[in-house]
């Protein structure tokens, strides 16, 4: 439930609230999400302007997107995947700044050229194919930015598990990027 003016407004309510571009609607959803949306731009960035620049960017894209969620997975969900395509928009924009995007510091460095030939969206659905658990620990740590001992606890697996798991769900989509083209030697 959602609170905007002295009522209780349900998810279905907020959402019809922001299409109709009723501003408390739309307050009401920022200040709802703005918290652990800010928290996962800070995770990308460490740069506190800048993950404000991310998150108001990806609130607009929300409100601008907000008619075409169907109600299909949680709202959170649906608002946390668009504020991952403006950061990850951003670094695209900015690429001075991509060589700070390292999941661990042994990852082999892509040459540059590299990711003309793919957009995240490929790579997400190549990760939606992951066994669940393998899939669900990659998202946590390595686009969400939560470190094992979160993810063990969030989980209920032990921390041993969650690095089994991330070492796993990397092997794996490595083996479903090379499947389908995706190469690091440049052409």
């Amino acid at each position: 439930m959602a609170f905007f003016g002295s009522h209780k407004y349900s998810e279905e309510e907020l959402v019809a609230g922001c299409i109709s571009n009723d501003r408390r609607a739309q307050e009401a959803l920022y200040r709802r999400f703005f918290p652990e949306m800010m928290r996962m731009c800070l995770r990308h960035t460490r740069d506190e302007d800048k993950a404000i620049e991310i998150v108001n960017t990806g609130f607009l894209r929300v409100f601008r997107k907000l008619h075409t969620y169907g109600f299909k997975g949680s709202l959170e969900g649906w608002v946390r995947r668009l504020m991952y395509h403006c950061v990850a928009d951003y670094f695209r924009e900015n690429a001075r700044y991509s060589h700070f995007l390292v999941f661990e510091e042994w990852d082999q460095p892509i040459p540059e050229r590299s990711h003309d030939r793919f957009f995240e969206e490929d790579i997400l659905t190549e990760v939606q194919k992951l066994p669940r658990m393998s899939q669900q620990v990659f998202r946590m740590y390595a686009i969400e930015g939560f470190n094992h001992s979160e993810i063990s606890e969030a989980l209920g697996i032990s921390e041993g598990t969650s690095k089994w798991h991330l070492s796993n769900a990397r092997q794996k989509l490595k083996e479903q990027l090379i499947a389908i083209g995706f190469t690091t030697r440049t052409a």
